[in-house]
């Protein structure tokens, strides 16, 4: 991986191998359910960083291990995206394009640290690059049953001196009404009974939300998708998106939602419910990572985020756990997706730190 490497027409020629790495897996498009030529680049590249045994598992996620120890340590990342964002390109130290953020960027950095980090003998290090992240996470759900880490890190964007130790859960609700057909005038129908049935949902759902709060703490909802039709058999689904906070079971919020529904005549479907999780700040993988932040210059960060990621599956495992990687959350799924390079280098150093530090304990 000596070569210079040109994202797109214009860009300058990169030199070293951490940015050349990273351009690269950019440079590859991989929306979910599309990311089979990104992981095949990425498992191509991933013996010379470094790793001993390299394999693409039944879901098409990238898995990699160094060492042979009975302790495990997990740096889970993912490697699709969603649609859209920038062209590719590099202006000065900024590296655009989609997944540059969210979430290549911290992935290259779990790829670059975790293959150069000496590994004790009674440690192995496993990289897996998930697929499906932005979708149903089956590439994290199939590795679930596979592991049982001692310690585990989420490559999500943190930004370099940041380190995540909570996300808010999430529930998705399929609303759906259908009928045999009737005039306007006299019955609105599936179309009007859903609509309803969402307002009243969201309404609560609001009516829930604290803004004095922090984001964990607070409720919020949003219409994902929604269609129907008024002629003949008619009929209508929305799905709704409600974010859950700290200390809210997913059954709850259902509840909430089920007698909404139920009022207006509409079946309510959940399709997928994931709680939400707070790990310690005191724990040994945020304490390797919080130290290595100071040895590096910086003041480290606790942060609690509004989304949801493969952190809150992850809890599974009952290990010790935080997510961490270069890069603004803030221009995930955005046109302006973009990262410093300098950076994501320096995230690289903290990382190979926090990793020398937990297989220490």
């Amino acid at each position: 991986m000596s070569e210079s490497v040109r994202c797109s027409a214009g860009i300058k020629a990169l030199a070293d191998t951490e940015t050349i790495f990273l351009a690269r897996l950019v440079s590859v498009r991989s929306e979910s359910g599309n990311e089979g030529p990104a992981c095949r680049l990425l498992a191509s590249m991933l013996p010379d960083l470094g790793w001993e045994r390299v394999e693409i598992d039944d879901a098409g996620s990238v898995v990699a291990t160094r060492g042979s120890g009975e302790k495990e340590l997990l740096l889970l990342g993912h490697i699709d995206t969603v649609p859209g964002g920038p062209e590719v390109r590099l202006d000065g130290d900024i590296l655009w394009g989609r997944g540059s953020v969210d979430a290549k960027g911290p992935l290259c950095t779990f790829a670059v640290a975790g293959g150069s980090v000496d590994v004790p003998r009674e440690w192995r290090i496993t990289l897996v690059a998930a697929v499906g992240e932005e979708a149903n996470s089956i590439g994290t759900r199939t590795r679930l049953p596979l592991h049982k880490p001692n310690a585990c890190i989420i490559g999500e964007p943190s930004g370099t001196d940041g380190v995540t130790i909570a996300y808010r859960g999430s529930l998705w609700l399929k609303l759906h009404a259908e009928d045999g057909g009737a005039h306007l005038s006299g019955d609105g129908g599936p179309l009007t009974a859903t609509l309803r049935a969402a307002a009243k949902i969201l309404d609560e759902v609001e009516a829930l939300d604290d803004p004095q709060k922090p984001i964990i703490e607070r409720h919020s909802g949003a219409v994902a998708a929604m269609g129907g039709r008024d002629e003949g058999e008619r009929e209508a689904s929305i799905l709704l998106n409600l974010r859950i906070p700290l200390g809210v079971r997913p059954e709850d919020m259902v509840e909430l939602a089920s007698q909404a529904a139920r009022a207006r005549g509409v079946t309510l479907e959940v399709v997928e419910a994931t709680p939400p999780h707070a790990e310690s700040k005191d724990n040994v993988v945020v304490r390797a990572l919080r130290t290595a932040i100071r040895m590096k210059g910086c003041k480290p960060r606790l942060l609690a985020k509004g989304g949801t990621a493969d952190f809150n599956l992850a809890a599974q495992w009952g290990c010790p756990m935080a997510a961490y990687g270069p890069g603004d959350s803030h221009l995930d799924h955005t046109s302006e997706e973009r990262i410093s390079l300098s950076d994501y280098t320096k995230a690289i150093d903290i990382l190979q730190e926090a990793l020398r530090l937990i297989m220490t304990q």
